[in-house]
């Protein structure tokens, strides 16, 4: 029987999954983080003792050789990871991003090709949709992909693509008949090694920066037609539209990880900061401060499990749901480090304390997979939508 949306139970098997990935990470992330991000070196090693614990396959299907726990583990994995190291999480998350596409609308012969390599860690990952001109609006795609015999031939860049260059396989979408607009973009697969495919440089980015970023430039790369998703044409649209829909509430569970982490750092800090003689969590002030980030963390929380919720039922509002979650997670783990950085004073200011680092994660949370405005702008249609029934 399918779960009340508002049943944030855990399985006995999904709390096994939520246990070792804490102890995964305290194991292997904390030790690493800092300079991980220092160097912004991708976290191989991680990722590795993440794929011998079998957290890739915590969050795929049996039929793909995962653990066929249902879909809402996803958000609860990523608040875990997340709350040690968004950018091991981003680089961990973004190989399930690239597989969903093919999850969502694959043959029976690709999904057993590529997502079987995804699900059990073998290889990693990468969704590409957005363009240098396509952010928010994906619409407006200039990357196409022109059939010829049985291949096609794609032409463009991808901009601001998580795993790029590291990634083995991906997901890439692509105008076929542009007199269709949205309705003429398909969704093609990807492998790294195809002649005309290369990587722009690494980018230099303020936060996250074990996930290595690059732009995928595609010159005359020739695709196989068994590789179009589906192998039907001009069904990429939904498929990115699906693929979001359903990432967003893990995204909403990463804000929720990296504010807890945050204000944990918070409260260990003023327990042990002594001013007028007295440790500052004494100090109502301080006091107000962390109320306000524990009330933030928890509603955040209860609206990434709801959209989770959602997604793994097919519930027909999920959009709105997963929206909503992915705006308030984002803006609390931006509020919640801002906080937490100011409670340390001048030492937060410094890379003595993994606040600074948490601090400059948060920002991303906003921006990618849909910015705050973009999902602001899904839940008030469906404000309007529903506006007859008030």
């Amino acid at each position: 029987m399918a779960k009340d949306l508002m049943d944030f139970t855990f399985t006995e098997d999904e709390q096994q999954v939520i246990d070792l990935a804490h102890e995964v990470c305290k194991n292997e992330v904390i030790p690493a983080r800092a300079e991980l991000d220092a160097k912004e070196e991708f976290p191989d090693k991680v990722l590795a003792k993440f794929k011998e614990a079998g957290l890739f396959s915590a969050m795929y299907a049996e039929e793909f050789g995962g653990l066929g726990l249902d879909g809402y583990i996803d958000t609860p994995l990523a608040e875990v990871i997340s709350e040690y190291c968004l950018g091991v999480y981003t680089a961990f998350f973004a190989s399930k991003l690239g597989s969903m596409p093919i999850e969502i609308g694959g043959t029976k012969e690709q999904k057993e090709k590529y997502v079987t390599q995804l699900a059990s860690g073998d290889k990693i990952g990468a969704f590409g949709l957005t363009e240098p001109e396509a952010g928010s609006d994906v619409p407006n795609l200039s990357t196409h992909a022109e059939k010829k015999g049985d291949r096609y031939i794609l032409n463009g860049t991808k901009q601001w693509i998580s795993n790029a260059g590291r990634a083995e396989i991906y997901t890439i979408f692509a105008i076929t008949d542009k007199s269709k607009g949205p309705r003429g973009i398909s969704c093609f697969i990807l492998e790294k090694g195809m002649k005309g495919l290369s990587f722009g440089k690494l980018e230099n980015k303020l936060g996250i920066r074990a996930s290595h970023t690059r732009a995928i430039i595609m010159e005359d790369v020739e695709v196989p037609a068994e590789n179009l998703v589906g192998l039907t044409p001009n069904k990429g649209f939904i498929h990115a539209l699906k693929t979001l829909n359903s990432s967003r509430p893990a995204v909403a569970g990463a804000g929720v990880g990296l504010a807890t982490g945050a204000f944990k750092e918070a409260v260990k800090y003023t327990k042990t900061r002594v001013q007028f003689e007295k440790s500052v969590i004494n100090f109502q002030v301080v006091q107000h401060m962390l109320a306000d980030m524990a009330v933030k963390i928890d509603a955040a929380r209860l609206l990434a499990y709801r959209a989770a919720r959602a997604s793994s039922t097919r519930n027909p509002d999920m959009a709105k749901y997963s929206a909503m979650a992915k705006y308030f997670a984002a803006e609390t783990a931006m509020q919640v480090t801002t906080d937490a950085l100011q409670l340390h004073g001048g030492y937060g200011f410094t890379k003595d304390y993994p606040i600074e680092k948490m601090f400059r994660d948060a920002k991303i949370l906003s921006i990618y997979e849909g910015t705050s405005q973009i999902q602001k702008n899904e839940i008030a249609a469906y404000i309007i939508k529903e506006s007859s029934k008030y």
